[in-house]
């Protein structure tokens, strides 16, 4: 099997940032900055946490794209705009490209699809046909973005600079994008059924960082 590879990573000073930044900034982003674990009181060799499998269905609004020879891969962590786009994610399994309309230049196939089936924890098997994507889901309003409910990290510090306890939360967490907003390190993963909010809430203290899925559970 390809080696997977990093996904292209989003990392902003605010969390409606996150959706508008294009992944070509990500490249001097927190990846470049090296992490100072003695903010968490851990050292540095501290194990990350696993990746959780879904235990039912999920589903994305995404890019998947494909690289020459190498597997298609869903790209939950932002596309640089180039042409053909870059990015890269977890390997999408069950995907036939002559099922549904895609772009091709050199060598590179891609479209963005609604795209829903299983993940294991490596892999997003799918389990339904894709579909041209529809509207973006509208989700519930996270309470942790109300100002009477300000989380605990780095309390003072103008969320125009971000603090350095970031750039560790989202490289140690596998972050796909990240921000700072309303006192918490907001960090997006590719999937959390819970575990890996605990762990954040044990390493790093409650109310300090917001984990997000960016594949979602459906029902």
């Amino acid at each position: 099997m390809k080696p997977l590879r990093a996904p292209r990573r989003l990392f902003s000073t605010g969390l409606a940032g996150v959706l508008l930044l294009s992944a070509c900034a990500a490249q001097g982003g927190p990846a470049d900055s090296a992490p100072d674990d003695s903010r968490s009181g851990d050292a540095p060799t501290a194990t990350a946490p696993p990746a959780p499998a879904a235990s039912g269905q999920v589903t994305a609004i995404t890019t998947v794209l494909q690289e020459g020879d190498g597997p298609p891969e869903l790209c939950l962590g932002g596309v640089a705009e180039s042409y053909p786009p870059q990015c890269g994610g977890p390997e999408i399994a069950g995907w036939d490209w002559d099922a549904v309309e895609a772009e091709s230049a050199h060598g590179t196939t891609w479209g963005r699809y609604t795209v829903e089936g299983t993940w294991d924890g490596t892999t997003f098997h799918l389990t339904e046909a894709a579909a041209a994507p529809a509207a973006q889901p509208v989700l519930p309003d996270d309470p942790r973005l109300d100002p009477d409910n300000a989380g605990a990290a780095e309390p003072g510090t103008p969320e125009s600079e971000a603090p350095e306890l970031q750039y560790e939360v989202f490289d140690h967490l596998g972050g796909l994008s990240g921000s700072f907003e309303n006192g918490y390190v907001w960090v997006t993963v590719v999937y959390d059924d819970g575990s890996i909010q605990r762990y954040a809430d044990d390493r790093y203290g409650a109310d300090t960082v917001a984990v997000q899925s960016a594949l979602r559970d459906i029902g």
